[in-house]
Parts: C-alpha cells; structure tokens; sequence
C-alpha cells in the first residue's frame, strides 16, 4: 500500500512547500478487522489551503492538528467500506472523514466515518469534498453566518480567490441568498471568462492585469457591501477600501499569507484598519466546524441547489 509522509526536512513558517518534504513509502496493513473497525479502499483525497498551516508545529488554530515527521498525512477523504466489523456500517457503503489517511487503503475505527448517501450528489462522491462538503458548507455558512446578506437589500458581495473550490460557490451562493451584484476576483482570463459565462457572476477582476482598484469602481459603482475574502494581502485591502457603511467581511481564508510568518488572520494596515474602524466593517474569523449543528439542513440545501442546476461546480 501507499502511504505519503511528511519528510524531515525542514519547511517552517515561511516557505513554499516542495515535493521534498513528502515521502511515499509502501507498507502493509494489519490481516484482521477489530470489533469496531472496517477496513476502507480510499477512493477521493482533498487537497486544501488550510494543510500550510498543518506544515507548521504551531498551526494557529486550536481545530487544527499539525502534521507529524514521518507519520501518514490526513485530511478530508471519501473511500468505500471492504470489510466491516462496525454495527452500522456494511461493506460497500460509501463513507467520509475530515481526518482520512492519505494511503490506499486503511482500517479505521468506524465510529470516525460518516455514511454517504450517494443520490444525493447523483453519484458524483467527489462533491462531498467540495460542493457537497466543508467546501460548500464553509461558503453557504460564511454567507449565512458573518454575511448579513437580505434579499431585496440591492447588496454588492466581491468574492476574492473567486475561481477557486470556495470561492466559486460563495458567489453563486451570495446571489442564491439575495445579493443583487456578484463580482470575482480571479487569476486569469479564461477563470474571470468561467466566472461570469458559467458561474453566473455578473462580472470579474483579472487581478494581474491593469489597476484592480480601478476596476473595483467600475464594477461596483455603489461600493461593496460583502466580501469574501479567501486571499488576505492586498488584494484585500483594496476591496476594503471601497467597502460601505456597516459592511461586513467574512473571513475564510488568507491565502497569500499562508507561506508567511503572520498571525491568523493577519493584521490589516494601519490605513485600512482605520477605514475598518470608521465604517464599522465587521471582520470576525469564521470556522465553519463551529457550526457543525446546521451541517445536515445546510448539506440538503446545497444538494438541492446542485440537483436544480442553481449552483454550478467544476
């Protein structure tokens, strides 16, 4: 079987990680299944932002546990049940875990899986990593939660990062809750071009081209009324700057400050944090795992959404 470790090299806060500081290693697994246990073949691995942080002995989270040297690296995972000694749980039943091994195949203690329910996403198991998953719940929730967002309200959002797994979802499902205008920020061309002609946002920001705050004037001529904001930085900051009166920031991520040494989230500028305080900007970290009570109705929502054809994933 495969395994993929972390390496003893040394990455520390500020880094970019490489291929060196992983190792595969093949192994085996043990014979026999314990009362409790079921033995699992590993099917999806999501690979996310948030495992920077776990390359570090301080992760700055207290959720988070950090990675170990030479110990098999987790995250969230999906595999299919092979052998079950697990009173709820039966061989071919598809499960998941936010603490999945990355190897091929595994025994894991049953009590630490929950059952999928593959309908729901019309077998597509993958979006219950995504869509369907802590990727949506954390856009649908964000929304719901730190937001404010109230239909008929005429609100601007700016999602940051808006081509990404989060992101994507978080503007479509901005609209979906109310707001009138939806922009993104993103990378490229052909990403800003997926946006709006398959995303249904209204417009986006190639932020590697031409003058971002700028075209944040142009695009959102009432300012902004809710951001996104999955990347930190300075990008960041300038959406700040244009942002209204008792505007709201929800903080997902801080991308751009994962390879650094800085505390989460990061402080702001003196300037913009003057512009914060002014306008009474709320930006309040959000972790998605401290509403875990409204995951069932807030998975069938996105389920729904994606079985309509309302929300669209990539």
């Amino acid at each position: 079987f495969i395994y993929l470790f972390n390496s003893n090299i040394t990455l520390g806060k500020n880094g970019v990680p490489v291929a060196e500081n992983f190792r595969l290693e093949q192994s085996t697994i043990a014979d026999t299944v314990q009362a409790g246990q079921v033995r699992v073949k590993t099917l999806y691995l999501s690979v996310d932002p948030y495992m920077r942080c776990r390359m570090n002995e301080d992760t700055g989270s207290d959720y988070l546990r950090p990675w170990q040297l030479s110990e098999v690296a987790d995250g969230g995972g999906i595999g299919v049940v092979e052998e079950s000694q697990h009173h709820n749980l039966a061989k071919g039943d598809f499960v998941t875990s936010f603490t999945w091994p990355w190897q091929t195949a595994a025994i894991l203690d049953g009590d630490s899986l929950q059952k999928l329910e593959p309908q729901l996403v019309s077998g597509r198991l993958s979006f219950f990593l995504g869509a369907a998953g802590i990727t949506g719940l954390t856009a649908l929730l964000g929304i719901r939660e730190k937001g404010h967002v109230a239909a008929g309200a005429n609100q601007t959002m700016v999602v940051s990062g808006a081509a990404g797994a989060c992101g994507s979802l978080a503007g479509q499902i901005g609209r979906l809750e109310g707001c009138s205008r939806v922009v993104g920020i993103a990378g490229t061309d052909e990403k800003c071009s997926i946006l709006v002609q398959e995303m249904g946002f209204d417009a986006a920001i190639n932020y590697k081209k031409g003058d971002v705050a700028k075209q944040l004037r142009e695009l959102c001529p009432g300012g902004v009324d809710v951001y996104f904001d999955n990347v930190g930085g300075d990008i960041s900051d300038t959406v700040i700057s244009q942002m209204n009166q008792n505007s709201h920031i929800i903080l997902c991520g801080q991308i751009s400050q994962y390879n650094k040494d800085v505390p989460y989230p990061p402080p702001l500028p003196p300037d913009i944090e003057k512009i914060q305080k002014e306008r009474n900007i709320t930006r309040e970290r959000f972790l998605v795992l401290n509403y875990m009570d409204k995951q069932e109705a807030s998975v069938l929502q996105l389920c729904q959404w994606i079985q309509e054809g309302k929300l669209k994933v990539r």
